[in-house]
């Protein structure tokens, strides 16, 4: 699935800044991507981009139109409804992270067909995959893991794509989520792959490559969450990782809604995890730490890190505070 740019964001009637958590996300990364927010009457959120109609956005060169707002429930309003058609009618792309079919919309599916316009629903998949076969691959691959779900490792993998970048490397961010395949502009969503297929999934993801390059592979989900484990062992065994990065939010004494399940400790879940990654890497190793410290105070965000050095022996950061320099120091 290719998206794209550049983008006019569609911040839709948001109910709040965070209903527009993925649109803040793709102009974070991609600010050269984001051309302009179209916000309806009601739109509690803005993104910091200029606002911009359709027909301003079709004059300034926009490519594809991405539904960045999120709702309850995951549909898309009859009040976008209009927005939408014109989009196609102007020529764009629409993608969307939503549940909810782009096509459930009536009418908009042969409107864009019409006009040769793509309709992305990066939550479904349109590939077909093989199953993983655990062949090895040429080419470097670094994936990052979790102690629990929603940790950061999307942010984790991007901030390593941009200082390794930097330094001078050849990388590519690859994309398991819907939020990074708009930053990427492709990808696979792969909690919506048939359990069969994960692990193929992921190695169609970042196939064979040059030596010296490097696949940056986002994570989901975590080893140790009951719900989530599934997705985690497919990408873990798919991506045939060379490099593993843990990442970790202190604020969590227990699995993301399963309040009967403990979070584990870094060398727990590090040792889950390369265990878990020897079946088709047996050289794989673990380089760093990365702790979202938001929430604590400079003075306790200095004790975590330490206190994560100290029982795992590696470089702990946190990648907004810090940047991830001390971990790619353990990679190139």
């Amino acid at each position: 699935m290719k998206i794209t740019p550049p983008y006019l964001m569609f911040l839709g009637d948001a109910v709040d800044q965070l209903a527009a958590k993925t649109a803040n996300g793709v102009a974070f990364w991609r600010p050269d991507w984001c051309l302009g927010q179209l916000r309806l009457d009601g739109c509690k959120a803005d993104i910091g981009l200029p606002d911009m109609g359709l027909d301003e956005a079709a004059e300034k060169g926009v490519k594809t139109l991405i539904v960045g707002v999120a709702n309850q429930g995951g549909y898309i309003s009859d009040v976008w409804a209009e927005t939408l058609m014109k989009s196609v009618d102007l020529g764009f792309d629409i993608a969307s992270g939503l549940h909810a079919s782009l096509a459930s919309v009536p009418g908009l599916a042969d409107a864009a067909a019409a006009k040769g316009c793509q309709l992305s629903d990066v939550r479904h998949p349109t590939e077909t995959f093989d199953v993983g076969r655990g062949h090895k691959r040429g080419g470097k691959r670094l994936l990052t893991v979790g102690t629990d779900t929603s940790v950061g490792k999307m942010f984790t993998t991007l901030a390593l794509e941009k200082e390794m970048v930097a330094r001078g490397a050849k990388c590519t961010f690859r994309a398991t989520g819907q939020t990074g395949i708009f930053i990427a502009g492709e990808g696979v969503s792969v909690d919506a792959v048939v359990a069969d297929f994960i692990s193929g999934a992921t190695e169609w993801l970042c196939p064979e490559n040059e030596e010296d390059h490097w696949d940056l592979i986002e994570g989901q989900g975590s080893i140790h969450h009951a719900s989530y484990a599934g997705v985690t062992l497919g990408l873990i065994h798919g991506s045939q990782p060379d490099i593993l990065v843990l990442c970790h939010d202190p604020g969590r004494p227990h699995m993301r809604g399963t309040p009967s399940i403990p979070t584990h400790s870094f060398t727990d879940t590090i040792e889950a995890c390369e265990r878990a990654a020897r079946l088709t890497n047996p050289d794989v190793r673990t380089v760093g730490v990365a702790i979202n410290t938001s929430k604590v105070s400079d003075a306790e965000t200095e004790k975590l890190l330490a206190a994560a050095t100290e029982e795992t022996g590696l470089p702990a950061v946190d990648p907004v505070k810090d940047g991830v320099g001390p971990i790619v120091d353990n990679i190139l």
